[in-house]
């Protein structure tokens, strides 16, 4: 695929890209709830009702804008609402029924597949039996020069650099792990499976989770962290140079963009990071460049769309290399762990005085319903 025009006129945002993505409920393999999956192991089968319960009822099928118009605009009965009209971007007519007809085909396989993580590790000199864990996902839905190949190149950089540094005579502090997962996009079944695995020694033994999904999908940096993470970002960011400012450091544009730091919350579960944070309880980071791309998940996902659009120089995939590089040294090397957990207590602070204004607010509102 390639691709003609601006950024935004390419992919899902163009009429012909159609958006891929799972319809699964949850993270995991829907046939090991809550345990790992492991050859030999116990499973679920395919047609148990709890596996069942992970899918909808309902077939779907992802279709391209130029396609949707084409049904939307064949339909009758009563009028749609004009707002429908505004948010589409093109006219419809009617909400139906009829009076065409769809002839819908379902041609997927249901069937077990092996998945395979990969994994690098740099054992630590002193606390070996300590982990820094970086993670990035490796499979597509398409071609995926950003989802999730340029956080895959990001992580192979910084493999490369390490190399270099332990020719030179480097170990760390406490141990690296580089991990490729697999089968993410069908909801965390790699990182999933393999925290179930390891629940027990990684809610012990890890000291931090660093995760980057799409490392670059346009300018500008972003990060989301767990509070005691925040400092030792801030400190990383005012060392790595900025891609599009030689003149600058990925914080000065960072604090310029947004007028101050802004540094997001995780929730969720969109990406690797979530079984690390929301089963292990472990610290954690994700961070990328660019908010969003017009080809998320479509087959103008490639390398065409990258250097005319995303990253033409590369420069965004070294400083994004940078920062998480420089991230996962810190953690591993400093005698003390850099963790701030005063952030975290004005977070938690912030989050309690705002659940106790909305229970005063919804105590005076029944009040008055009640009256």
């Amino acid at each position: 695929m390639y691709t003609e025009g601006d950024a935004a006129g390419a992919g899902a945002g163009r009429r012909g890209g159609v958006e891929r993505g799972t319809v699964m409920r949850g993270v995991g393999d829907p046939l090991s709830p809550g345990w790992a999956a492991l050859e030999g192991g116990e499973a679920l089968g395919l047609d148990d009702e709890e596996v069942s319960a992970r899918f909808p009822k309902v077939p779907s099928l992802p279709v391209s804008a130029e396609c949707a118009e084409m049904i939307l605009a064949s339909l009758g009965g009563p009028p749609a609402p004009p707002e429908w009209t505004e948010t589409m971007g093109f006219k419809v007519r009617g909400v139906g029924p009829g009076p065409t007809a769809l002839n819908f085909t379902y041609q997927g396989e249901k069937k077990v597949a092996t998945i395979h993580n990969v994994f690098a590790v740099i054992r630590g000199l002193e606390e070996p039996d300590r982990y820094i864990l970086l993670g990035n996902h490796r499979d597509a839905w398409t071609y995926g020069a950003v989802d999730p190949n340029s956080g895959t190149a990001a992580l192979l950089d910084i493999a490369r650099r390490y190399a270099l540094m332990m020719q030179r005579g480097w170990n760390p502090r406490r141990s690296i792990i580089l991990c490729s997962w697999d089968a993410e996009e069908f909801g965390m079944i790699g990182s999933t499976e393999w925290v179930e695995q390891n629940l027990m020694t990684l809610g012990s033994k890890a000291i931090a989770y660093l995760n980057v999904d799409c490392a670059v999908q346009g300018p500008g940096f972003f990060a989301r962290a767990t509070p005691q993470l925040d400092e030792l970002l801030i400190e990383i960011t005012k060392k790595v140079k900025d891609p599009d400012n030689k003149e600058a450091t990925v914080y000065e544009m960072w604090t310029k963009a947004n007028d101050g730091i802004d540094i997001q919350r995780l929730s969720g579960i969109d990406s690797d990071y979530a079984p690390f944070l929301q089963y292990a309880g472990i610290p954690s980071v994700d961070m990328y460049y660019g908010k969003d791309f017009p080809v998320y998940h479509t087959a103008y996902d490639t390398y065409d769309w990258m250097v005319n659009h995303g990253d033409p120089f590369f420069q965004r995939h070294v400083a994004a290399a940078g920062v998480w590089g420089l991230l996962a040294l810190r953690l591993a090397d400093d005698l003390i762990l850099p963790f701030n957990y005063l952030n975290y207590t004005n977070q938690l602070r912030v989050c309690s005085t705002f659940y106790m204004l909305m229970r005063d607010h919804l105590i005076i509102i029944l009040a008055v319903f009640l009256d």
